[in-house]
């Protein structure tokens, strides 16, 4: 992979929300590989904990801080942390998000959970940016990458407070990566489908039959791996993409193509 231009991370420094499993957890690493010295954000203390003794089983640098992507001064208080053990933010991948508890029609959908689904999938994404631009500006360049999700392109049916936050991922993108795109900071989305993650196995129910579901309507017949977004992920943030501006990846094996 090419990243920066003397060919890794080293000296840079990358905050990384939803770090405690999943697509989290691989990006951080993956960040540790390539040099990086990195923020492992999350509400889960056991979850963060265990990525940053993992980055630090690689031989990398990092901490853990506790972020609820919903309070603002958890937000705040998590990057001056970053800033004051590794000294600059240069990468964000602002990834914390929850599936949603309730399948319902949009009259039917519960106004607490539609509340819960956008406070922490959209409100939450745009917290993080809000307090990560400054810092990187002081830099004078680098990237963001925010999750969003195959929901956010398509419709999904009895998922509405979903659909919408994951949409407004991109739309929020979209006009972020304008406002700053002069100031050199690239800012752009990662839309993953089917993940193989914890959060996929509360989805599944954990079961055969529920994988089975879920393998079914992939193209490609499996669902994708924490670490093929971790490089897209990756890739975005680096020099090999400082063309690409507002962009929405789609990383879903086909499953939005149909």
């Amino acid at each position: 992979m090419t990243t920066n231009e003397n060919g890794s991370y080293k000296g840079k420094v990358a905050f990384v929300t939803g770090a405690a499993s999943g697509i989290g957890r691989a990006t951080a690493l993956a960040f540790a590989r390539e040099g990086a010295s990195v923020s492992v954000a999350d509400v889960s203390e056991p979850g963060k904990q265990e990525t940053a003794r993992m980055i630090e089983d690689l031989g990398g640098q990092a901490i853990a801080v506790r972020c609820d992507v919903t309070r603002a001064e958890d937000v705040k208080a998590a990057l001056d942390k970053t800033v004051e053990a590794f000294g600059r933010l240069d990468f964000a991948f602002n990834n914390a998000g929850i599936e949603p508890k309730q399948a319902a029609p949009t009259a039917e959908y519960e106004e607490e959970e539609w509340n819960r689904i956008i406070d922490i999938d959209l409100r939450g994404v745009f917290l993080c940016m809000k307090h990560e631009i400054p810092l990187i500006l002081k830099q004078g360049r680098g990237a963001i990458v925010n999750t969003s999700s195959g929901a956010g392109i398509i419709g999904i049916k009895s998922s509405p407070a979903y659909t919408a936050a994951k949409h407004g991922v991109i739309g929020l993108t979209k006009a972020a990566a304008l406002d700053y795109a002069s100031q050199n900071i690239r800012v752009n989305a990662v839309c993953p489908g089917y993940i193989d993650t914890p959060m996929m196995g509360r989805f599944t129910g954990g079961t055969d039959e529920g994988r089975a579901k879920v393998f079914a309507e992939e193209p490609v017949g499996r669902m994708g791996k924490p670490e093929e977004i971790a490089e897209a992920v990756l890739w975005l943030c680096s020099d090999a993409a400082a063309f690409v501006v507002g962009h929405a990846m789609v990383i879903d094996g086909g499953q939005t193509v149909q």
